[in-house]
């Protein structure tokens, strides 16, 4: 028979059973085993000879019973990764959980890895490797909130390098919106932005309309011609010495960066009911500000954007027009 015992103990099974039958007293019994006397009344006030498990009576939690049942709520609702849910936890459960604490409570409720159904996506080939300056942009419509007779427009921009965001909303898709866009992220964005990445998209197929003419007059595909220069859009990215680059069509997945960021604003928007317009843009901005300032990211090496821009500067300053600065929260 195997028998486990624990690596300090000082006693066979035999020996015990030998303690727990033996009439002598218990200084004699530790004198003639050569154990301490707590050891022989250990041993006499149980009826078991076997070691028992060393684990904690009571686990020494971070959390609540409640707070850990909202927890795990999120886990299985969002499926967010362990960083991104850690921010969360921090940001609105409680500020000292550490990272190590999060994955042992996913542990042991069993939710530490993904469903195959969440993770078991259809593998992607990777972005080219740039360097800061490449942005990607892009327009999401927005609910229409209880106190607006339309529905407004957000704005996306997202630099392929450091993954750092830009947003705004605005009232409509047009041209002067769009320009509008471009020279209030020309002037936010701490990078030299030399390329821009916009969608050129049929709506629908067979349709002669195409997405994305707030950006550009000009179409690639069959009916493909050059800018006519009088775009208001084109006009601003070749004042500010921009390169305007299109997506080809049919090929949404050029412009993956910024889809995959439009839908974490889906989820965020999924997530609560907004009382007004104004409701809804402070959350987003909020969003936006976690985002760039607080969620680590895979690709980044587990830093959040404003860590890689700050490293980007430090290795290569030319790439930019002004240091890197962490901004204070739109509540403070």
């Amino acid at each position: 028979m195997n028998i486990r015992l624990h690596k300090n103990a000082t006693t066979t099974p035999a020996r015990r059973r030998y303690i727990q039958s033996s009439p002598l007293s218990v200084a004699k019994l530790a004198a003639e085993l050569g154990v301490s006397e707590d050891t022989i009344r250990r041993w006499r006030g149980r009826d078991s000879v076997e070691d028992r498990p060393h684990t904690a009576h009571r686990l020494q939690t971070t959390l609540t019973p409640a707070q850990e049942a909202v927890v795990i709520a999120v886990r299985k609702t969002l499926w967010l990764p362990l960083d991104d849910l850690l921010v969360v936890v921090r940001e609105f459960i409680h500020e000292g959980m550490s990272r190590s604490a999060l994955h042992r409570l996913l542990v042991r409720h069993g939710v530490s890895r993904q469903p195959v159904a969440a993770c078991d996506k259809p593998a992607h080939k990777p972005f080219k490797t740039y360097e800061p300056g490449f942005v990607h942009v892009d327009v999401k419509y927005l609910p229409q909130m209880p106190d607006e007779t339309t529905r407004r427009y957000l704005f996306v921009a997202i630099d392929r390098a450091t993954r750092w965001v830009y947003i705004a909303i605005h009232p409509d898709k047009s041209a002067a919106c769009a320009r509008a866009f471009l020279r209030d992220l020309h002037e936010a964005c701490p990078i030299k932005i030399t390329k821009l990445l916009t969608e050129n998209e049929p709506q629908a197929k067979f349709q002669r309309s195409y997405n994305g003419k707030e950006f550009t007059d000009r179409l690639f595909g069959a009916r493909g011609r050059e800018p006519s220069g009088a775009h208001e859009f084109d006009q601003l990215c070749q004042a500010l010495g921009i390169e305007h680059r299109l997506t080809k069509p049919r090929t949404p997945q050029t412009n993956g960066m910024v889809e995959r960021f439009n839908g974490r604003i889906a989820e965020v928007l999924a997530t609560r009911r907004y009382d007004s317009a104004q409701d809804l843009e402070t959350t987003l901005l909020r969003y936006v500000w976690l985002y760039n300032h607080h969620l680590p990211q895979k690709a980044l090496g587990h830093r959040c954007p404003m860590d890689a821009m700050k490293q980007w500067y430090a290795e290569k300053p030319h790439l930019f027009t002004k240091i890197p600065r962490n901004r204070p929260g739109p509540d403070t």
